[in-house]
């Protein structure tokens, strides 16, 4: 086929090879991931994003080339008119030859620049992408999310949310984090990025809204003492998100804290906001305001106008909706309950609590620790059992490498101490935060911590002696080991979150 002289250049030739070999590239690889499942977690970078930047890269070196090629024959045709702009003659058959493969050309790849263009923009939007593209880094948010009840929504309906201005923040933001990987710049534990985050009214909104509440619900939570015979402790609480009676909406109750009538505000002076000395209670409809100030943490006045004032919404006590990292009661406690962990194998839980509250370098090196020592802990303190449940002990160890796995990340130094979870009071301070009777007012009215503001106990004890409430009235907590009336002054965490 005839073509203008102008193509014939080392250039523009090498530029169509690397157009048409990427090209095919592409077409190859997009069948054999969508056909065969080829490629695994990184093949879309390469369909969607790095092949395609090659490809348009030599369809740019073709018209350089030839237009480089023109200039030199100009130069070397001393007697030829000067020409700015060549002269398209279609009675001439290479230029009609070419405008031919110009235009058909550039239809076809207008149409696969189109759906890899709209298929690279959902790689990018990916779980995957986001999850599993920088391996370790993003480890812990990858599995913990897998592990949540948003397991099956995206990470960009949180974390970008729709509209073209934070879609193009979090592709900037996405660029420094890539230089960050790629140079290894990046902190370990990674920050929560909490003032980053898109307001919760423009994503955990748009499930869940205030209007749309929540009925009272029941928990019936069982754990384990960590004694020779795992003693077992169940309590069921009735969780008052919600007024009593289901026309009265979020008149009281956890979710009032949202409520349209109420405008509740706080300053913090900790980054993770879990030090409030200031909160201001206003009521919307009367426009009746209070201030409460923490008698134990006071700040000067000049202090408190230096901080922020932050209106309180979802993410305030919601703040691992799809990354929580369990503490090792819990999970522990859950994985015994399920049959996953056998009860009536002495001490598991005091063995279990012993492994994973120790500081380990590697997942590998925590793997062959829990291993060796339940083994040995078996071998030492019950050896009649090493063989006659050596099943049930190598089926304990392998949960508790598994619980391990889920919730702990040595690489990233990732865990619940890092990254606390404000729902509740046992591990971290959470509701306590500013529920703790020392936030009064100046005429001495407090932010109660009284437990039946936000539940009460509807039945608590061992499975074989259960005290139940009378009625519906609320029981009094009783804690599974004596401990006094300590529960009543000190806050749960400060047992809780160190017990081991």
């Amino acid at each position: 086929m005839k073509l203008p002289s102008s193509i014939k250049n080392w250039i523009s030739i090498s530029g169509a090879v690397l157009a048409v070999f990427n090209l095919a590239a592409i077409i190859s690889l997009a069948i054999l991931n969508w056909v065969f499942g080829f490629g695994g977690t990184y093949i879309g970078l390469f369909i969607y994003i790095f092949l395609p930047g090659f490809m348009i890269a030599g369809l740019i070196l073709i018209p350089v080339g030839m237009r480089i090629n023109r200039e030199r024959a100009k130069r070397e045709d001393a007697a030829g008119a000067e020409r700015n702009w060549p002269i398209i003659n279609f009675n001439n058959e290479a230029t009609r030859n070419a405008s031919i493969i110009f235009i058909f050309g550039t239809v076809f790849l207008v149409i696969i620049s189109s759906i890899g263009s709209y298929e690279a923009f959902h790689y990018t939007e990916s779980v995957e992408f986001c999850g599993k593209l920088c391996h370790k880094v993003m480890e812990p948010e990858y599995v913990t999310y897998h592990g949540s009840s948003h397991e099956r929504v995206a990470c960009v309906e949180c974390h970008v949310g729709s509209g073209a201005s934070w879609y193009v923040k979090s592709k900037m933001s996405g660029l420094y984090q890539v230089y960050s990987v790629l140079a290894h710049k990046f902190p370990t534990p990674i920050p929560t990025p909490i003032a980053n985050l898109r307001p919760a009214q423009q994503t955990c909104e748009q499930c869940h809204w205030p209007e749309k509440f929540y009925d009272r619900k029941m928990k019936n939570l069982h754990s384990y003492l960590a004694d020779d015979s795992n003693t077992e402790h169940v309590i069921q609480l009735q969780m008052k998100t919600s007024s009593q009676m289901t026309a009265a909406g979020l008149e009281k109750g956890i979710h009032q804290h949202i409520s349209k009538d109420v405008k509740i505000e706080y300053k913090t002076t900790s980054l993770n906001r879990q030090v409030i000395p200031w909160v201001r209670y206003t009521n919307t409809k009367t426009g009746e305001s209070e201030i409460f100030t923490d008698g134990e943490n006071k700040l000067s006045q000049a202090k408190l106008d230096s901080l922020e004032t932050r209106v309180m919404d979802c993410l305030d006590c919601h703040n691992r909706p799809s990354h929580n990292y369990n503490v090792p009661q819990n999970f522990i406690d859950k994985s015994i309950t399920a049959g996953k962990i056998s009860k009536t194998l002495p001490g598991i839980k005091q063995i279990s609590m012993t492994v994973l509250y120790k500081v380990y370098g590697t997942k590998d090196s925590a793997f062959l620790a829990i291993r060796d020592q339940v083994n040995e802990y078996y071998k030492s303190k019950h050896p009649e059992l090493v063989e006659s449940r050596k099943a049930d002990i190598e089926n304990s160890i392998a949960e508790i490498q598994n619980g391990y796995a889920s919730n702990i990340f040595p690489y990233m130094k990732a865990d619940w101490r890092k990254y606390p979870n404000n729902i509740g009071h046992m591990e971290n301070d959470g509701c306590f935060r500013c529920h703790n009777d020392r936030h009064a007012t100046a005429s001495g009215k407090v932010i109660s911590r009284d437990c039946n503001l936000c539940h009460t106990i509807s039945a608590q004890g061992s499975p074989d002696s259960m005290q139940y409430s009378p009625s519906g009235a609320p029981l009094e907590f009783k804690h599974p080991v004596d401990i006094d009336e300590a529960w009543r002054t000190e806050l749960c965490s400060s047992c809780h979150n160190q017990l081991y």
